[in-house]
């Protein structure tokens, strides 16, 4: 990080009663506001939702009804801003499991040879996992949450170079107030206004970089009937989309004696919400574990779509100028490719960098915090989901020598992974942001993948997984497509949810 001389903005040196207000109470803004709580002596989290004790699906929250996950290095990050928060989960029943030794994967439909890696999951749904963060955060002294107020725009100084607080307005009055700020980071997701808000204050808007993928998802919640559990000792049956097959699945075991499926097409190839049509679309996959599985599950809840038609990134580590006073964290700078689980993760990994630039006290510089925001959390997931992404051949972009060499490689590694477990453990090490992927690139590592891969997939990857329900479990959905009443959604918990 180049070096800067720094505003002092704490009670430890020149000024006191010095404040950060974060826009935006999910996943990004709790994060940041961790950080902030040790530098700053008050932290306002604005939101329009209700926050405080919610445990379920929020209004204004569009993925809270969707699958949502943190990678391995997102469970290390945490758990190194929150303490024992991981041992919290597990004691309220989150399962979970190694990314690379209890997921069953398949890459190309073939199944992927597992082992364990020290790659720690869990298996929570995203209204729960936000909550516990929350209820971490609400335990700061000095953190509060400005609830269910609309942000109008902020405030800064006679000559805007510096930012100087927010305008917001709380939800069905006509008043507005401002808060004012020595820092406001704004962590409001994709839809963020700082762009909008640069150029009425006389400065350039970061250039956006967007990818079309028009991809679209479903998920619903199951539990399965006694004796019936297709995963064995597994806690993840996940599918990769591919050229050939551009659909797949994350299905895996959540708190509550639950479980989560969500299944997703690309390219317009988008699955159904009927019940029926679910299951038909699920017997599609080149895998069939999470349809056998199914077939012996109740659904408890309705089927919720979800459609993102881009990828985006705002660059805003190349601009010249920006105010002072003002940052932006998680998917208001970049918004991956959900099906990636990269989201939460890179919101961890920008909270470090808030923290890093903060020096016990210091206000950020905004070019530095945002080059090292790029270099430190953004880049290799979003290389990572541009790569992957334009192995798909509707999908427009520009597709150089490295990324057809990068796609060229990660299947020669998909299908060696078929054979040998440590391939499959570096794979999900580069996947789950633990290493970059160069170290998929070392000499003897590189030369293992390819030696293996020239004999294509394993004959047992080939084979179906092979698992049986027991004869006296009666099905939920059989191959006629007939269901019984539960699955129809008048289930008491289908009832309960509707």
């Amino acid at each position: 990080m180049t070096t800067h001389e720094f505003k002092e903005v704490t009670a430890m040196g020149q000024e006191a009663g010095t404040r950060a207000v974060v826009l935006g109470g999910s996943i990004a803004g709790l994060f940041a506001a961790r950080v902030l709580a040790d530098a700053y002596d008050e932290v306002q989290i604005v939101d329009r939702d209700k926050l405080v004790g919610v445990k379920g699906v929020r209004r204004f929250c569009p993925q809270s009804h969707q699958a949502n996950g943190l990678l391995a290095r997102g469970v290390q990050v945490m758990e190194e801003l929150f303490p024992g928060l991981t041992q919290e989960m597990l004691d309220y029943g989150v399962p979970t499991g190694d990314l690379s030794g209890s997921c069953r994967w398949y890459a190309r439909g073939f199944r992927l040879k597992q082992k364990h890696a020290g790659l720690q999951t869990l298996g929570v749904i995203r209204p729960i996992f936000e909550w516990f963060i929350r209820e971490r955060v609400q335990k700061f002294p000095n953190v509060t949450f400005v609830e269910e107020h609309d942000i109008l725009g902020l405030t800064a100084s006679a000559d805007n170079s510096q930012i100087t607080g927010v305008r917001v307005q709380e939800r069905g009055t006509d008043t507005d107030r401002v808060i004012e700020a020595d820092l406001v980071v704004d962590a409001t997701g994709r839809g963020s206004r700082t762009p909008v808000w640069l150029e009425q204050l006389g400065y350039e808007k970061p250039f956006e970089e967007r990818k079309k993928i028009d991809l679209g998802y479903v998920t619903q919640h199951f539990r399965l009937r006694p004796g019936a559990n297709g995963f064995e000792n597994d806690v993840a049956i996940n599918q990769i989309a591919n050229a050939a097959v551009p659909r797949g699945n994350v299905f895996f075991l959540v708190e509550d004696g639950k479980v989560e499926l969500t299944t997703y097409g690309i390219l317009g190839d988008h699955p159904p919400t009927d019940y029926e049509g679910l299951m038909a679309w699920l017997k599609s996959l080149p895998a069939k574990d999470v349809y056998e599985t199914l077939r012996y599950a109740d659904p408890v809840d309705k089927a919720m779509p979800f459609k993102f038609p881009t990828t985006l990134r705002r660059h805003y580590h190349t601009l010249r100028r920006f105010p002072e006073g003002l940052l932006v964290t998680g998917d208001a700078v970049t918004t991956f490719n959900p099906v990636y689980a990269q989201g939460m993760s890179v919101a961890a990994l920008c909270a470090l960098v808030i923290r890093r630039h903060l020096h016990s006290g210091a206000a950020p510089v905004p070019q530095d915090y945002f080059r090292d925001l790029a270099k430190d959390a953004i880049d290799q997931a979003w290389d990572m989901t541009n790569t992957i992404d334009l192995s798909l051949p509707g999908v427009e972009g520009n597709r150089t020598f490295q990324v057809r060499m990068g796609n060229w490689f990660l299947k020669r590694v998909q299908i060696a992974a078929t054979r040998d477990g440590d391939i499959t453990a570096e794979y999900f090490k580069t996947a789950g942001l633990i290493q970059k992927p160069e170290a998929l690139m070392r000499p003897a590592f590189a030369l293992k993948v390819l030696w293996k891969s020239l004999f294509g997939p394993s004959k047992e990857s080939q084979q179906p997984y092979g698992w049986k329900a027991p004869a006296d479990v009666e099905p939920a959905f059989t191959d006629s497509g007939t269901s019984t009443e539960t699955n129809t959604g008048t289930s008491t918990e289908t009832r309960r949810a509707a």
